[in-house]
């Protein structure tokens, strides 16, 4: 299902697969859409019109795709543990396929501008691939399963969360920046485009803002009625969109009281201007 990004408003939605849907993208200029799915395909839309465009038969359950900057390369994982590039101008040629994890891959990511893939898998693992050779660069491993990956561009920020912690990491090189432990379990976290903050939801129905430099937990506060699964910021970082358990997709306003999408700020003097006769009215003479 494709939504207006400031206001939730419904665009169309994308039939076509036959298995619960497990990820989906747009490409750099939302022209393009693409979803991984139970089905054992990922397909590739039109984003303007809601046609299929293509249908890339996997082997097994497909949970990750992951446009290049340009378009022309889709990069997929699932659960038969192997991370594929499809050449989309060619697409009846066999993709390219990178092993080496042992588990499910939950997600993938091109990086240091698609010369490098990210991914995290179910082997409690994140390993960093070369493009150009297909060879592993490094990697690194957790006590637990990573429950999601965010990777900024700008600065090179991985984003990572397993357990309670959220970690933030050089994605180049994998060297740890910092970690800030959560109240309760986190499946996702964002950082805001400007890096000043960033937020987190989990397994206790609650979203948390952080302070990114000091760490201190800003405020939590609780909308939804089922554990949080994902969080992301908008591109300008004015809102930001938080799925649930309970079925529902949420945005949250980044400066609470700003003019921006379906939220409208109207100022005391505003309405004064609008309607001086309804602020100021002299009250009813109430006799007993």
């Amino acid at each position: 299902m494709l939504r207006q990004g400031d206001t939730g408003d419904w665009i169309g939605t994308f039939l076509g697969h036959k298995g619960a849907v497990w990820g989906a993208t747009l490409n750099t200029d939302a022209t393009k859409a693409a979803t991984a799915a139970a089905d054992f395909t990922a397909k590739v839309w039109d984003a303007v019109s809601g046609d299929e465009v293509l249908t890339l038969a996997h082997k097994h359950i497909v949970k990750t795709v992951n446009f290049t900057q340009d378009s022309n390369c889709l990069l997929t994982g699932g659960n038969d543990k192997i991370l594929r590039i499809y050449d989309l101008s060619n697409p009846e040629a066999a993709p390219q396929e990178i092993a080496g994890h042992t588990s499910a891959i939950k997600k993938a990511l091109w990086c240091n501008n698609d010369s490098q893939i990210l991914s995290a898998a179910e082997d409690k693992t994140i390993r960093l691939w070369d493009r150009g050779s297909m060879e592993e660069v490094k990697s690194l491993t957790f006590d637990t399963s990573v429950s999601s990956m965010e990777y900024v561009a700008d600065g090179e920020i991985l984003v990572i969360t397993y357990g309670k912690t959220i970690a933030f990491y050089n994605a180049l090189s994998l060297d740890l920046i910092k970690t800030v432990e959560a109240p309760a379990p986190i499946n996702s976290a964002s950082l805001h485009p400007e890096k000043d903050f960033f937020v987190a939801g989990g397994e206790d129905f609650k979203l948390y803002k952080f302070d990114y430099s000091s760490k201190e937990e800003l405020e939590s506060y609780k909308g939804h009625f089922g554990p949080v699964h994902c969080v992301r910021f908008s591109p300008d970082g004015e809102l930001y969109g938080s799925g649930s358990e309970d079925g529902t997709l949420r945005l949250w306003q980044t400066a609470v009281g700003k003019t921006y999408g379906l939220w409208k700020c109207i100022l005391p003097e505003d309405l004064a201007s609008e309607n001086p006769e309804q602020l100021y009215t002299t009250p009813p003479e109430i006799k007993a």
